[in-house]
């Protein structure tokens, strides 16, 4: 069988530009309704995708009232989901920095459970200050030592997940046996800041354990995903940044013993789609008519570890001076190096970086017919640039619903995509092999 395409739902309320919650063919419905997820996972879902992914911010959004904010709790939405669905992968972002080893274990051991093996964690070290404060921390980690702690705390995930094989579960009514006590063992896990000791009290799941995926991409983060991910969401403006990522992840990946295959790289693309490219460049300028620079500026300051852009003039071609050291910041650091490379490569004005920014954040933008969309993805997926995408809608639900009636059936019909699911699991969506035992 031919190399095929993934295609992944990047699911974010009313769309992924910062117009979207106020574009009138956005959904309308409240950002906690259910229904509005379920909705927008339906469509995946009838489309083929691998799966649904849902991001997670750990603080309160822009004060400032004028962009939508607010964020369900990602695995008990998902869990919801699971009941809604019957097919389409369900990926959850969790963070190692605030959390437990044995909690998470278990929270996705159970939506792996309950969805019958289409669950997928989300690996991140967040880094935002709030979130440090919404949890007690005297003050944030750096960039390194977030990286250190994830090791031990998939090291320790990892270790529960195999702890309570499924077949220890006897349920032998007659003989009065439920389980078989020798097939379950102890962890013992001891790091320098995790221990704990197991067994994980829920047993083996349907995939044998959920999907890890991983979105890093400083040098920390591609050693991290090289060793744990299956699946990685990265972020590129560009083709030719895609395929140094894709062939600089798939080379360290074989240091651990692993395969290319091991690992999907999808990158992010926020495609705005029209009968005609004019039509489709309407959609950018009316979501950009709805934003404000005032949130704008805040969430670039936020990406730069809080760097004051307000003083620079918003129609003069910014400078390298006019940005900190990406080396200095504590966030993500191949993020905003993609923003000044962008931004000097370009000759953007501060206006215009807000502009790019509020589409898709550092994501690749695409504008153009279903034709012209499917011929991008082609391209990047033959260029060695990516295995798939994860697909980020400018408004929810008309223009996921274009991407999925409209460019997914020319992909289908070129053989690079999927007609219908070949298997139940994620594990089997995106081609993997079975989990390590």
């Amino acid at each position: 069988m031919s190399r095929q395409l993934h295609l992944n739902l990047f699911l974010m309320s009313r769309g992924h530009h910062e117009g979207a919650w106020r574009h009138p063919k956005s959904n309308h419905k409240a950002l906690t309704d259910l229904n509005l997820y379920v909705e927008a996972a339906t469509i995946a879902e009838r489309a083929k995708f691998d799966a649904v992914f849902l991001a997670d911010t750990l603080a309160a959004g822009n004060s400032s009232g004028l962009a939508s904010s607010g964020s369900l709790e990602p695995i008990v939405l998902l869990s919801l989901l699971a009941a809604h669905t019957k097919k389409i992968g369900l990926i959850g972002t969790a963070s190692t920095t605030y959390s437990l080893p044995y909690t998470l274990a278990r929270q996705f051991a159970t939506l792996d459970h309950l969805s019958n093996g289409r669950a997928g964690w989300n690996i991140v070290t967040s880094w935002a200050p709030e979130a440090g404060a919404n949890y007690g921390l005297q003050q944030n980690l750096d960039h390194g030592d977030r990286y250190k702690l994830a090791e031990e705390f998939v090291e320790a995930v990892d270790a529960l997940w195999k702890s309570f094989p499924a077949d220890a579960v006897l349920d032998d009514r007659e003989s009065g046996r439920y389980l078989d006590r020798n097939r379950i063992v102890p962890v013992n896990y001891t790091g320098n800041h995790y221990r704990t000791a197991g067994p994980l009290n829920v047993p083996e799941s349907p995939q044998s354990r959920p999907v890890y995926i991983q979105a890093g991409q400083s040098d920390a983060g591609r050693g991290f995903a090289a060793r744990w991910a299956e699946a990685i969401f990265t972020a590129h403006m560009t083709k030719e940044s895609a395929k140094a990522f894709y062939t600089d992840v798939k080379t360290r990946a074989a240091g651990y013993g692993r395969s290319a295959d091991d690992i999907v790289v999808l990158p992010g693309i926020s495609a705005a789609i029209g009968s005609t490219t004019k039509e489709a460049e309407h959609i950018w300028e009316e979501l950009d008519a709805l934003t404000s620079t005032d949130v704008g500026l805040t969430r670039l300051s936020a990406r730069f570890g809080g760097h004051d852009f307000s003083h620079i003039p918003l129609d003069r071609p910014l400078t390298r001076n006019d940005f900190p050291d990406p080396e200095t910041v504590e966030a993500s650091k191949s993020r905003v190096v993609g923003y000044v490379d962008l931004t000097l490569k370009e000759n953007l004005t501060l206006r215009q970086l807000l502009r790019k920014l509020a589409g898709a954040r550092g994501h690749f933008v695409a504008t153009g017919t279903p034709e012209q969309i499917a011929d991008i993805i082609e391209d990047w997926f033959r260029s060695g640039a990516a295995d798939g995408f994860n697909v980020m809608p400018p408004i929810i639900n008309s223009q996921l619903s274009l991407f999925a009636e409209e460019a997914v059936p020319i992909l289908q019909k070129r053989g690079l995509f999927r007609t219908e699911y070949e298997g139940n699991t994620l594990r089997s969506h995106f081609g993997l092999g079975e989990a390590d035992g």
